[in-house]
């Protein structure tokens, strides 16, 4: 059996194969990216990764596409022989997609730190705790797409984010006290970024807006609003208005009863200060 880390590098080199396929055909039938894009509702940017290889072209949108530029079914057959991804299950596979684009985001989380903050060594820790466990070869890949996603926070223009974030994850000391004091510094760094929000909802409070579990919120650049909720053996990604309205009251709700940003950043510096 190939390891992991083989299928990952064939996964990479067939998405770059599909990528260029796709570029060839589009060049071929007249159509920039941006046209293509706009035809089909999507962003530009995702027909972008896509011919370049970063992010997967779905079954979906292949078929419209051959239709589209004639290709009698030649994306369709591609994507149909893409080797299994089973570095990112499937079922997250959208969601990391739609965040990579994504103009803003908002997360509540009471479980573990969101993966855009953790550092490398919280998200082994995280990856470590795993059952049944994975190897190092596996830990060190997911931790590598982990670290990637990381980026969207480093952009000349990030999207607008807002992390609320109950305070019991802050206290679990994942991987030890040194991988705890520096995933400490490292929130307390990430609160000073622009257009980043991060909030702890402390302990003792008397209500609660999210007591059904963490979720997230994303806007996309076509001004599209998504919810996303996790469980233990998948995730499900919302489009429905009235759904996401839902959650996005409960978001509001939740600010109003965390810590404000200042005093947010208050703890973070007394937490630091007892270590």
């Amino acid at each position: 059996m190939s390891s992991p880390r083989r299928r990952s590098r064939r996964n990479a080199s067939a998405m770059r194969m599909v990528g260029a396929l796709l570029a060839i055909h589009r060049e071929a039938a007249g159509y920039t990216q941006k046209s293509l894009a706009e035809h089909f509702v999507v962003g530009e940017e995702q027909i972008a990764s896509i011919e370049q290889g970063r992010r997967p072209l779905k079954m979906d949108l292949a078929v419209q596409l051959d239709a589209l530029l004639g290709t009698n079914r030649t994306l369709e057959t591609a994507v149909d022989h893409m080797p299994e991804v089973d570095l990112i299950p499937r079922w997250a596979e959208e969601y990391l997609d739609r965040e990579r684009e994504a103009i803003a985001i908002s997360l509540y989380a009471n479980q573990v730190l969101p993966g855009q903050l953790q550092t490398r060594a919280y998200a082994q820790a995280v990856f470590r705790s795993r059952v049944p466990v994975f190897d190092e070869d596996e830990i060190e890949q997911h931790v590598a797409k982990r670290m990637e996603r990381q980026e969207i926070l480093h952009r000349r223009v990030p999207p607008t984010t807002s992390f609320v974030i109950w305070e019991a994850v802050l206290h679990e000391r994942l991987g030890g006290q040194d991988v705890y004091v520096e995933q400490l510094r490292r929130l307390r760094e990430y609160a000073e970024l622009p257009g980043l929000a991060l909030q702890v909802l402390p302990f003792g409070r008397t209500s609660h807006a999210a007591l059904d579990g963490p979720f997230v919120l994303l806007e996309t650049p076509e001004h599209q609003r998504l919810a996303y909720t996790e469980t233990q053996r998948g995730s499900q990604l919302i489009a429905d208005p009235d759904e996401v309205a839902i959650l996005t009251q409960r978001c509001a709700m939740l600010r109003t009863q965390a810590l404000n940003a200042e005093d947010t950043r208050v703890l973070l510096d007394r937490m630091l200060g007892e270590q």
